[in-house]
């Protein structure tokens, strides 16, 4: 079995692939985790004068949210990973995606008579305009502050990604 992190972590990923899947997105990997992006999602066709729009997204898990007002208060990217997320322009959009998750594991889905219930949601947040840290540094953290309106689901997923709507 994983160790309490990777399990948290494997499911983030699951979880975003599975709203992705709903979504009729492909979704991609790059062979390394060398730039800052865990998944890459794309839609396989043409939307408008785009062909082939896609997005970028680093995904992180947090079991114990810390909210401040209508924000979630996410402390734990370093300079160097916000700065993958910020530091552009880049050609493909990058987000950050953040899965909530119970801090009991056996509590991440459930099995119920219409189906696989999610335990909790995931949020998005997006950079553009953004500043980066001047001198990064992987010692230090960030805080990063993602609307809870920013509720990642199907529609959103597409709408993010830039595929033309249902």
């Amino acid at each position: 079995m994983l160790d309490r992190n990777n399990h948290q972590g494997k499911f983030a990923e699951d979880y975003v692939r599975a709203l992705a899947s709903a979504a009729g997105l492909l979704v991609f990997k790059d062979d390394a985790d060398h730039d800052g992006v865990d998944l890459g999602f794309k839609y396989p066709g043409r939307a408008g004068l785009i062909a082939s729009p896609a997005i970028e997204v680093q995904v992180k898990s947090w079991s114990r949210p810390h909210v401040s007002g209508t924000d979630y208060v996410y402390p734990e990217l370093n300079e160097v990973q916000y700065n993958k997320l910020v530091h552009g322009p880049f050609l493909v959009p990058r987000y950050l995606f953040l899965v909530i998750v119970p801090p009991d594991q056996d509590r991440y889905v459930r099995v119920e008579t219409d189906g696989l219930m999610f335990s909790r949601l995931c949020f998005y947040r997006g950079f553009e305009g953004a500043d980066h840290v001047a001198e990064p540094s992987t010692k230090r953290r960030t805080s990063v502050r993602i609307p809870m309106g920013n509720v990642l689901t199907v529609r959103a997923l597409r709408e993010l990604v830039g595929a033309p709507r249902l």
